[in-house]
């Protein structure tokens, strides 16, 4: 343990002062928790030869909350201080009223680490980042003339977490990320198109700025640039898609991921409430969330109630058996919690959220399954998205797609999306790959206007009956 590691309880406050504070708040209450988090990150970016940005960030702060019933009081702070815990306490006590609530149990223990300690900014010096940054920029132009725009950069940051209960119970989580992205900008003949390419995850930033390491992410950001300028417009209309294994379980993510978060389902406002133990996708469906997979980006020992991270199986077979549940959804919901009640910063109450989500294998030959597409769409690179969870209508941007006709591959498209509803889309799985792999460790997600990082995977999947918008009539 580093050090300078946050120790809240030996630097800003005496522990039995904040516990009793802590009591005060949640008196008569269902649920509460201090959080006291320590962040550090830092991002450097590079573009056409030059640094373009280099920023530092530093915070840190306390939320307090009080859970009776549906209602949550919650005041955060960033004084670290008793003066500033004990004016929380009113807030946070707004939600309990009179009382007469009964504390639940606090959540169970865990030794298990699924990330190494250690500041991922630490492992290189700024000049040595920068000479990095300007390595795969020189490389980028050198493997093409077509290059005319790189841009590369890096993050990391570190995060520090301590969670104090009102019965005492005490919960640390160090948690460190890194990351590393290129895009790449080729011109041909007038025409202009890009690529990315990046990943990382709970780790330190010395595996992603080997040369070993980057170039590859080069190679494979220039890649699919010059894929896209050579692609066609896409066509349009309902047809058969088969999505590529990896980061296109971004769609699975967003189109059915939040529809099985617990609070959608208890308020009913969920396409999929209601629908517990029914089948409501193919048979050999089954998909997972799991945020204890070492060192991905969605992985937390801990959530950030305290509750240690689980391997929670949501669909099996098509039928849906669980939902993602922070403490008060499955206290109101009667059931145990899951591990996945996450939060931005200490500035936000927690809520359910997703980890790394992603769908099993099956025992189709993923070839196989391009094959038996007569007219259609294979899809493999996803952009931005949109979502209606109360109907999981979806519309997906394509970065990466080709048009198949009689099961041969053939030219890349370009402005292709993908329009349907998850719960249809489900029940319209029609083959499975035996290649399930999970994204490069880029994924962010929104709720509530709160984000926070997450992994999604899945194998290849032909799908039937997806509407694709592109540029025919």
């Amino acid at each position: 343990m580093a050090s300078d590691a946050f120790r809240p309880f030996e630097t800003h406050f005496d522990q039995e002062t904040a516990l009793s504070l802590v009591q005060e708040a949640t008196r008569g209450a269902d649920d509460g928790e201090l959080f006291l988090e320590r962040r550090k990150s830092e991002m450097l970016s590079f573009e056409d030869g030059r640094v373009k940005t280099a920023s530092y960030d530093a915070s840190e702060g306390f939320g307090l909350r009080a859970v009776k019933g549906e209602t949550a009081g919650y005041a955060h702070s960033t004084t670290l201080n008793e003066q500033a815990l004990r004016r929380a306490v009113g807030t946070a006590r707004l939600a309990v009223g009179d009382g007469g609530g009964t504390l639940a149990n606090a959540p169970a223990g865990t030794n298990r680490k699924l990330y190494s300690d250690g500041n991922p900014m630490a492992q290189a010096t700024f000049p040595a980042k920068i000479d990095v940054l300007r390595e795969i920029d020189e490389f980028a132009r050198s493997l093409d003339s077509r290059v005319v725009q790189v841009s590369a950069s890096m993050a990391a940051s570190l995060q520090e977490v301590t969670i104090l209960r009102p019965e005492g119970t005490l919960v640390t989580d160090t948690r460190p990320m890194s990351r590393v992205n290129v895009s790449v900008i080729v011109e041909d003949q007038g025409r202009r198109e890009s690529g990315s390419m990046g990943g990382g995850g709970r780790a330190g930033l010395l595996g992603l700025i080997t040369r070993d390491h980057w170039e590859g992410v080069v190679r494979e950001a220039l890649r699919i640039a010059l894929v896209n300028l050579d692609a066609e417009p896409a066509p349009a209309g309902v047809m058969d898609v088969v999505l590529g294994p990896g980061w296109p379980g971004i769609l699975l993510h967003e189109a059915i991921g939040h529809g099985l978060e617990g609070d959608f389902n208890r308020k009913g406002s969920s396409a999929f409430a209601g629908l517990m133990g029914q089948q409501i996708a193919a048979k050999g469906v089954t998909v997972l969330d799991d945020g204890t997979i070492p060192d991905r980006r969605g992985s937390i020992t801990v959530d950030d109630e305290g509750t240690p991270s689980a391997k929670n199986t949501l669909i099996e077979d098509g039928v849906l058996v669980g939902f993602m549940q922070d403490r008060q959804n499955a206290r109101l919901m009667d059931v145990a919690p899951t591990g996945n009640g996450r939060r931005e910063s200490y500035a936000h109450a927690p809520m359910p959220r997703m980890t790394n989500t992603y769908m099993l294998s099956g025992d189709a030959d993923p070839a196989a399954l391009v094959a038996d597409l007569k007219d259609g769409i294979y899809a493999v690179g996803f952009g931005g998205g949109q979502v209606d969870i109360t109907n999981g209508k979806f519309v997906f941007s394509c970065t990466e797609a080709y048009r198949v006709q009689n099961g041969v591959v053939g030219a890349p498209v370009k402005g292709a999306t993908l329009i349907g509803d998850g719960a249809t889309a489900l029940k319209h799985i029609r083959g499975i790959g035996n290649d399930m792999a999970l994204d490069p460790g880029i994924g962010n997600c929104g709720k509530a206007g709160q984000w926070v990082p997450v992994g999604v995977g899945q194998p290849s999947l032909m799908i039937g009956g997806l509407t694709v918008g592109g540029a025919a009539a």
